[in-house]
């Protein structure tokens, strides 16, 4: 089904603004970094809370873009002007229009839909069920987790009449959502997965967050869930109900025994009065309970026991989430193997493409098997999509793929199997290159990434871009429109790695950034970063750079003062400067005795101009402190106000860092410096951040230690009872501090806490796994959701920042989105 441009103001109960071209609607747009720029886009500007999109839709415009949905309290009609060729219509809101739009577009499918909602599992549910339905089925399902109030309807968009079936997840946050997505999915069947405690704050109890959810069902013929979860079982209508159980033999689906070993899970089940025996690939509980709800819905459809065995044992755990890691010969990864049907592919080719770096654009791509097109239509597409994103490499994989090749311009090379390229491949073939890697789970494309990712060391900090930018908006959101916000980035942006999140910060607009040193400085601008940057400690050796480089130091005494301007005066050029006033953290600042000379020189010099005066509050995150605090704001806004009176301009004042943005929303003043709190760690007030990074090793090793026998360095540990100890890949020279040696830290393995046993040394840790089951290999967490940053730095009497910037550079960072 499609639409033209200008049947969207009947849809949607909107008025055109302007008709240039009436088109017909082939892409729908809501990111404007989506680099979905072809004839037919639609972008639809969504003004949030924390980010609005009709601040880009000129800058989509410029890149092609010429068909608009606008909010009318939030589109200026002096645009119309600029927008010369574009088609707009404006809307009470985008939201609701986007939904209408896709409402419509499904009503015009009859193909049944299995609709998904439930606190946790959702999108593990549709993956799994996706992959064991693919034989029966051309299947169209949400793309990842696009199950909000607008990845719903930008999942049903992409429906056409080549599918016979839809799973769609959907997530709620409050009341009054699911009614809006149960139009716009309409589900035949339905699947409750679990009830738990996100977004509670959003409802008055459980039983009306339920209640919400099954909304979902509201026309559905039945729904599916655990009968154990007994307010769930009160709520489901008994018309409706297909229950499965671990505990009530009366369920339609009783799970008699459970047989666990490492690895598997062998499930004796009772269903329609006969008895099976089914073995998965999954030992834990979370991954059982999700293939339970799959595997009552096979023997809901009749699909023979054997076929379901069959199918089941293929499963694989689901990642959710893109991956940017540190490859081989200065390349990055994007690893996202895990599925590659056409919806996933562009989403994976819009965050490569969103990636800044600087270096050859290389997809690996596999056949393409989830898809009902014919080849040549399908090649043709992703022919398309590849050189729209500026895919300048191209290595495919499968008997099929090799169809693109009329369809692509760029390099490329084709091989039969995975293990071919493996085989034909010298790594140095790959140099300074973002390579994509996408292929359906038959073609093992693990293999490859092992192959191209670094392998320099096995510890991990991954660092959450999703939790950033929800931080990012927690603090924006304590803000008036007038304040501006300073986001800190020096040290690797508290070890996240200062390039990766200055792009994201560029992104969403922040106003300023500060790094530590010019030479941070000069590394964001030489990687595309152009938003203003101070600099907080220059030195007098780096000011050349530090001009030339459009960087702004931080002006901390006169005799700095001076030096700048000599160095101006002989260059004969100008520099905007930060002045720093003491106010009582006594460690840089300009004493108030110094004041008037300050202002002497300034008015002397016109090549140095004020950007901003600021300072320091010495205890802002301490309520017993608050007098002092609040004596420091005053001195603080006497002194500037003195300075700007005798310089005759205004310039902009700021003295509070993340503690002092949620104590003293009095003192906002013109702008803020975000620094620990954009990370996720915060005081009291700030419960809803949440911790950007988590830091993971493996065991390299396990031993047995007897009775009598020493562990590490200077034998600190000696057995009194046996012990089985694991080595972990981490030590002090990479930011796991010597302190937390004999017990004074833990670490976290397979859902227990094991401490650390003996010294810490410089690349390795022991640790007590005695009562843990666990084997080399296994995933290790020092600090994360498990074990919070804020715990593993009170062992050893520091703060967490002293953790994050310790971090050494030979611990890679991994950077996803959910």
């Amino acid at each position: 089904m499609s639409f033209r441009f200008s049947e969207l103001a009947a849809i949607t109960h909107g008025t055109i603004l302007s008709l240039h071209e009436d088109q017909v609607i082939t892409h729908l747009i809501t990111d404007s970094r989506s680099n979905s720029i072809t004839f037919g886009s639609l972008f639809i500007a969504i003004k949030g809370k924390r980010h609005d999109g009709h601040l880009f839709i000129q800058d989509l415009y410029k890149k092609g873009i010429r068909q608009f949905i606008v909010e009318k309290d939030a589109f200026h009609n002096a645009q119309l002007a600029i927008l010369t060729h574009a088609n707009i219509i404006a809307v009470d809101n985008s939201i609701n229009a986007l939904q209408k739009l896709a409402s419509i577009h499904r009503s015009h499918f009859q193909l049944p839909v299995i609709g998904i909602t439930g606190s946790n599992g959702k999108t593990i549910v549709k993956e799994w069920l996706a992959q064991l339905l693919a034989k029966d089925y051309c299947i169209i399902k949400n793309p990842k987790s696009y199950n909000s109030q607008i990845g719903v309807p930008l999942s049903v968009w992409q429906i056409n009449a080549s599918h016979d079936l839809g799973i769609f997840e959907a997530g709620i946050s409050e009341p009054g959502e699911m009614e809006k997505l149960e139009k716009i999915i309409c589900p035949e069947w339905g699947i409750f997965t679990t009830i738990g405690t996100a977004h509670d704050e959003g409802f008055l109890s459980t039983e009306q967050k339920i209640e919400e959810k099954l909304k979902l069902f509201k026309h559905s013929k039945l729904i599916i869930y655990r009968k154990d979860y007994t307010l769930i079982d009160t709520l489901v209508p008994k018309s409706k109900k297909l229950t499965w159980s671990l505990k009530d033999h009366t369920s339609d689906l009783y799970v008699a025994e459970l047989i666990k070993t490492t690895e598997s899970c062998t499930i004796l089940i009772h269903y329609a009065k006969s008895s099976y025996s089914l073995t998965i690939p999954f030992s834990d509980d979370a991954s059982i309970e999700n293939s339970l709800h799959c595997i009552t819905l096979l023997f809901y459809l009749s699909i023979p026991v054997e076929e379901i065995q069959q199918r089941v044992s293929l499963l694989k755990s689901v990642s959710m989430r893109l991956e940017l890691k540190q490859g081989i010969n200065d390349c990055y990864l994007i690893d996202d193997t895990y599925n590659n049907d056409l919806a996933g592919i562009e989403m994976a080719l819009d965050f490569l493409a969103q990636q800044p770096i600087q270096k050859t654009k290389t997809v690996i791509l596999s056949d393409v098997l989830e898809s009902s097109m014919t080849d040549e239509e399908l090649y043709k597409q992703i022919g398309l999509l590849l050189t729209s994103r500026h895919v300048e490499r191209l290595i495919g994989i499968g008997d099929h793929i090799t169809m693109i090749d009329a369809y692509f311009n760029g390099k490329k090379e084709f091989y039969k199997t995975t293990s071919e390229l493996i085989k034909n491949t010298n790594r140095t073939l790959f140099q300074h290159e973002i390579i994509l890697i996408k292929g359906a789970r038959k073609f093992e494309f693990e293999k490859i990434a092992e192959l191209l990712q670094q392998k320099i060391h096995g510890t991990i900090l991954e660092v959450n871009l999703d939790a950033l930018t929800h931080n990012l908006n927690f603090y924006r959101n304590k803000l008036t429109p007038n304040t501006k916000l300073m986001v800190m980035v020096k040290a690797l942006a508290y070890g996240s790695g200062s390039y990766e999140v200055a792009h994201l910060l560029q992104f969403h607009r922040v106003d300023y950034l500060a790094v530590a040193y010019a030479d941070e400085g000069i590394y964001l601008r030489e990687h595309g970063i152009s938003l203003p940057i101070m600099v907080m400690n220059p030195s007098e050796d780096a000011f050349e750079k530090i001009v030339n480089y459009h960087l702004e130091p931080e002006i901390y005494s006169i005799r700095l003062l001076e030096s700048l301007q000599s160095y101006l005066t002989l260059t004969k050029k100008n520099c905007s400067i930060h002045l720093e006033i003491e106010t009582g953290m006594h460690r840089l600042g300009i004493e108030e005795k110094d004041i008037d000379k300050l202002c002497i020189i300034l008015k002397n010099n016109p090549s140095i101009r004020i950007k901003s005066i600021f300072s320091h509050l010495a205890a802002s995150e301490d309520s017993n402190q608050d007098s002092f605090s609040k004596k420091q704001i005053n001195q603080f806004q006497k002194l500037a106000k003195h300075i700007e009176s005798t310089i005759e301009y205004s310039c902009i004042k700021h003295i509070l860092n993340s503690a002092g943005i949620i104590r003293f929303p009095e003192a906002h003043m013109d702008m803020v410096r975000l620094g620990i709190g954009l990370y996720g760690i915060g005081v009291a007030g700030e419960e809803s951040l949440i911790p950007v990074s988590r830091l993971k090793t493996t065991i390299s090793q396990i031993k047995e230690i007897p009775i009598g026998d020493s562990v590490g360095y200077g034998r600190k540990k000696i057995a009194t009872q046996p012990l089985r100890i694991a080595t972990i890949a981490i030590g002090y020279a990479d930011g796991f501090s010597r302190a937390f040696s004999n017990g004074v830290g833990s670490v976290w393995v397979n859902g227990k806490k094991a401490s650390v046993v003996g010294n810490v040394c410089m690349d390795m840790t022991m640790i007590d796994i005695t009562t843990i089951d666990a084997k080399e290999g296994d995933e290790v967490v020092i600090f994360g959701k498990e074990l919070s940053i804020t715990k593993v730095a009170d062992w050893i009497h520091t703060i967490p920042y002293e953790l994050l910037t310790q971090l050494n550079d030979r611990v890679k960072r991994v950077y996803y989105k959910e």
